[in-house]
């Protein structure tokens, strides 16, 4: 039994090994010129593009909302009927054929400002005001305005007398909050002079304010008094700009009435431009249209003030004489040729020099220039 049945195993690997021997005689050994397998060479080139492909550089392409969006208008013709007539909707931001009704370009940008109106009203602002040197903190912070908590309007608003007071307590602390040190409160006592006392229009106002924090970091304004330091800006901002005040109608606005502060206006005048750097001299032209308004004349009379001025401007008689009262006699003799006189005293008070300057201002003139009815 047992020799039976290693006889049959015997003959399975027999019959095993046949078969393996006759597979081995049928293979044939593949050449790499065949086109059964590839050279190692060409499998590495495919595998390396086939990494390019995958894990090669990134190239970001644009989203199709971008393309669409765009912020210029459509300059080709149209697709389908070739006008080049269109119209932009803004607000929909969409560009469409007049002609056709086609729709170009769809989801455009504008532009223009963000304009967002919370309220029913036709201001579309949404920011505050402007920056100015005209106050102490340059317009950034808030204010509480007391205007509200003022007899009628806190009535108006629903206040009571204790909410009134509390907010009024509330003002003052938020104003002594802003003003801790002596230097801020100094200088916003400075551009309160300037704005209530300067009489001068907005440019004007900020560049006197300008000048007076000039002042301040040259350290100008230490043992001097604040009054006087601005009323010395607003005089030199208004000569600047060709627009000149006389030392005594500045000396007045600030309450420098007495002839010791006057001649303090004076000294501070100079020493601030000097410190600064403005040296613009005044000219008579330059008084003779505020003189002109003051003293209610007709505007020949200008005219004719300027041409005497032109023929003897060259002249070195005028050297060292007060360019207002230049400025007055030329309009009192201009006011004479033309038949609307004037006397001494008016032009006197305008221009701000006695009667005898003027006679002796006048002799000059009439030496100089002919009167119309002797030439």
């Amino acid at each position: 039994m047992n020799q039976g049945i290693v006889w049959i195993e015997s003959q399975l690997m027999t019959i095993n090994w046949l078969h393996l021997y006759t597979l081995e005689s049928n293979y044939t050994t593949p050449s790499w010129e065949d086109g059964d397998m590839m050279k190692p060479e060409k499998k590495s080139e495919l595998g390396n593009s086939k990494r390019s492909k995958r894990g090669g550089e990134f190239t970001s392409q644009p989203r199709p909302s971008q393309k669409q969006r765009r912020t210029d208008g459509q300059s080709e013709p149209c697709q389908l009927c070739g006008s080049n007539e269109w119209d932009t909707d803004v607000s929909r931001g969409e560009t469409v054929c007049s002609v056709c009704g086609f729709v170009a370009e769809q989801n455009m940008i504008d532009p223009g400002a963000e304009w967002v109106n919370h309220s029913d009203g036709a201001d579309r602002s949404r920011v505050g005001a402007p920056t100015t040197v005209s106050l102490s903190d340059k317009g950034l912070s808030t204010v509480i305005d007391k205007r509200d908590l003022i007899g009628g309007n806190a009535r108006l608003n629903g206040m009571s007398s204790k909410q009134v007071r509390d907010w009024r307590r509330r003002a003052t602390i938020d104003q002594r909050s802003k003003t801790r040190d002596s230097r801020s409160r100094n200088l916003a006592k400075a551009m309160q002079f300037i704005r209530d006392r300067g009489d001068l229009p907005p440019q004007l106002r900020d560049q006197a304010s300008g000048l007076y924090r000039r002042a301040v970091e040259k350290g100008l304004v230490t043992g001097r008094s604040i009054r006087g330091v601005t009323a010395a800006c607003v005089y030199i901002a208004a000569r600047e700009a060709r627009i000149p005040r006389r030392i005594e109608d500045i000396a007045e606005k600030f309450d420098m009435v007495t002839e010791v502060e006057v001649k303090e206006l004076k000294r501070t005048i100079r020493l601030v431009a000097r410190e600064l750097g403005t040296h613009h001299v005044s000219g008579p032209t330059e008084y003779l249209d505020k003189f002109h308004s003051d003293l209610q004349l007709p505007p020949r009379v200008l005219g004719r003030a300027n041409e005497i001025w032109n023929q003897t401007k060259e002249d070195l008689a005028w050297q060292g004489k007060k360019p207002s009262g230049i400025a007055g006699v030329l309009l009192y003799r201009a006011a004479a040729d033309c038949g609307s006189n004037r006397t001494q005293n008016e032009v006197c008070n305008v221009c701000g020099v006695s009667e005898v300057t003027l006679r002796g201002l006048l002799k000059l003139l009439n030496q100089r220039v002919p009167k119309l009815e002797d030439s």
